[in-house]
């Protein structure tokens, strides 16, 4: 376990690109954090550090982003099982070969693939966070 601490959205967004140097292709990610935690900050991070220049969206709406197939970003907060995850297909994208980013994933822990990575934000301030990962 590794616990990180960030001052603003600009360091929490580096966290999350020097995290994405640990990633390989196939790993499935849950991001555990309140809303306006700074998740999908990360996953800004994140995907430049797997060389990804796309404007990053949180998929509220969408359910997932797909990011040509090296990074999949995905918004189960309005899941309301795992049966509805696999209904809409989303489950498949853990098995291919990009990193799989998952907030709200307590929504559909019940299809969760068996190993996956945690990083969970805590807001300690108005823009400080604690980050830690496992």
């Amino acid at each position: 376990m590794a616990v990180f601490f960030s001052s603003n959205s600009r360091e929490t967004e580096a966290l999350g690109q020097s995290f994405a140097k640990t990633l390989k292709r196939g790993d499935v990610v849950i991001l555990n954090g309140e809303m306006g935690a700074g998740k999908t900050v990360f996953c800004k991070g994140v995907a430049r550090g797997l060389g990804i220049d796309d404007e990053i969206l949180s998929p509220t709406y969408a359910y997932m982003n797909d990011y040509d197939g090296k990074l999949y970003h995905f918004d189960c907060y309005r899941l309301k099982s795992g049966a509805q995850a696999e209904a809409l297909g989303l489950t498949d994208y853990f098995y291919a070969d990009g990193v799989c980013l998952i907030e709200w994933a307590e929504n559909i822990k019940e299809v969760l693939p068996e190993h996956c990575k945690t990083v969970s934000i805590e807001k300690t301030g108005k823009e400080e966070r604690r980050i830690i990962y496992e």
